[in-house]
């Protein structure tokens, strides 16, 4: 399967470049794009398609992708309209627009009598387009938006910024259709874009340098395979330390999780209190009783030596002695996996955490607020561009940063940007993070490619609670079910390179629209 882009604007517009300069005309790209979306459409929704179609058009390319729908539905003979914003077309558009109603396209006045049509088609603004709609825009919007029939959108819904996510007015869509691959807004404006299906127009292939998004495939080719052979020792030594007293589920969680993703052995290191707790629920979990600070005892010391990652952060606690407690067992690992606490103790102490990441695969998992912790100056930056506020954090701590959020990105120095869309609402919640370190911490423990295994974690993680929130639903859904449902996800990959794609020309891609039920 082709690697799908995570584009911004300008990207998209360069690439529109590249492919004029690769003799493919703007005129045929536009051709592709309209016919494409018009077969998404029928696909999608034949018998909504039946009643009638409505197509808003803008003036600009976005409109003009409208008209060539339009024209090729009206050659299927599907009862279709368009109602053009006024104002003077791009030259392109202007074309495509003359054709259509040489064809006999149906044109009615934004303001005038519509018929009854069973679906709209928003082509007023695409990727290009900055701040609210004009007003004549947001009026032929508004109207649509008060029938009663579901909306298709080319590129975006207008009013959604397809570079930063920002959202103006009300915009919606059932189903978005875009083209060669996903813009940025389609992956921070999850409410409002619904559905989003790539379709192929005939770019040249994307800049490798370009952000991408991690697919099932891409992360079930990643997961390191089990053979016949292996023994506990071949399948990863993970070391879990936290579960401080009254978080002991943390630590749990992130063990269980851990034995799950496939590690074959994982100790916690614990205070003695929270020790007992985990030998009486989880006797598969090894455990070490060590206060979580002052300097680490020699079996502390022999099990890092041993281990194959560290897993340092859940339930770690906050207490003032933790930094030097967090630098002082990076410095003894080969690998591993800061989240939660460990990072907080880190304040301030991001230049300390770079010389020590020196020679070591080292992987960050902040939330917004930990990131901000870590990186106060990237914090705005954080809400706008994912993408490129994970990039420079990882370059000053010179490590792997895999950034939560929607969506969540995986940045390393010199490594394309990975993008993870998989999830749903129910994964905020207490814990999904203690589940994504002891996934991670498996799937490090035998790939110390920092990047590879975090987007492998962070895709399972998504996919797992997807597969659960079917179960016990999104509202409903806590950290254990994640990790019930990882068997389930673990079967469906298995098959995946047999199944081959499930896709058929011209789609590329899906992103189903996120489960809040």
């Amino acid at each position: 399967m082709p690697s799908i882009p995570v584009v911004s604007p300008s990207q998209s517009s360069a690439w529109d470049q590249r492919a004029e300069r690769a003799g493919i005309a703007l005129h045929t790209l536009m051709e592709c794009a309209g016919r494409a979306a018009a077969a998404v459409l029928l696909r999608e929704f034949a018998p909504a398609s039946r009643q009638g179609v409505l197509v808003l058009a803008g003036t600009g390319h976005n409109g003009g992708d409208g008209w060539v729908m339009a024209r090729a539905l009206a050659r299927l003979g599907v009862s279709v309209a368009v109602a053009p914003l006024t104002g003077e077309m791009a030259p392109l558009t202007a074309h495509v627009a003359a054709l259509a109603r040489a064809e006999g396209v149906r044109e009615v006045a934004p303001d005038g009598p519509w018929p009854n049509v069973g679906i709209v088609v928003d082509a007023i603004l695409g990727t290009g387009a900055k701040g609210a709609p004009r007003d004549a825009a947001s009026a032929l919007l508004d109207r649509a938006h008060e029938l009663p029939v579901p909306v298709l959108a080319v590129d975006g819904p207008t009013g959604v910024d397809l570079e930063t996510g920002v959202v103006h007015g009300v915009p919606r869509a059932d189903l978005t259709v875009t083209f060669g691959g996903f813009r940025r807004g389609h992956l921070l404006a999850r409410d409002e874009v619904g559905e989003v299906v790539v379709v192929d127009i005939g770019h040249p292939p994307a800049d490798p340098g370009w952000p991408r998004l991690v697919t099932d495939t891409d992360a079930a080719s990643w997961l390191p395979p089990l053979h016949a052979s292996d023994h506990k020792g071949d399948r990863g030594r993970v070391v879990v330390i936290g579960g401080d007293v009254g978080m002991t589920g943390a630590a749990r969680l992130a063990g269980r999780a851990a034995f799950a993703a496939g590690a074959g052995l994982v100790h916690v290191v614990a205070p003695e209190e929270s020790v007992a707790a985990i030998r009486a629920a989880d006797p598969d979990l090894q455990t070490l009783v060590h206060a979580l600070g002052g300097p680490p005892s020699p079996e502390l010391v022999e099990l890092l030596q041993r281990a194959d990652v560290l897993v340092l952060g859940p339930g770690l606690g906050r207490a003032d002695d933790r930094a030097e407690f967090v630098l002082e067992l990076l410095a003894m690992s080969r690998r591993a996996v800061l989240d939660a606490d460990a990072l907080v103790a880190l304040q301030g102490r991001v230049d300390d955490l770079a010389m020590l990441a020196r020679g070591r695969t080292v992987v960050l998992t902040p939330h917004a607020g930990e990131f901000r912790t870590l990186f106060p100056e990237l914090s705005a930056q954080r809400e706008t561009d994912p993408w490129g506020a994970a990039a420079e954090g990882a370059c000053r701590a010179g490590v792997t940063l895999l950034l939560k959020g929607v969506p969540t990105v995986v940045a390393q120095e010199g490594r394309a940007t990975l993008t993870l869309a998989a999830g749903n609402p129910g994964l905020a919640t207490g814990g999904s993070g203690d589940v994504l370190s002891g996934i991670l911490g498996a799937v490090l423990a035998r790939d110390a490619d920092g990047s590879r295994a975090a987007a492998v974690a962070g895709q399972s993680l998504g996919r797992a609670a997807d597969l659960a929130a079917r179960r016990v639903t999104a509202r409903a859904m806590r950290p254990t079910d994640v990790i019930t449902a990882l068997p389930d996800l673990w079967r469906e990959w298995s098959g995946r390179g047999r199944a081959g794609t499930t896709l058929e020309p011209p789609v590329l891609a899906r992103l189903p629209a996120p489960r809040t039920v």
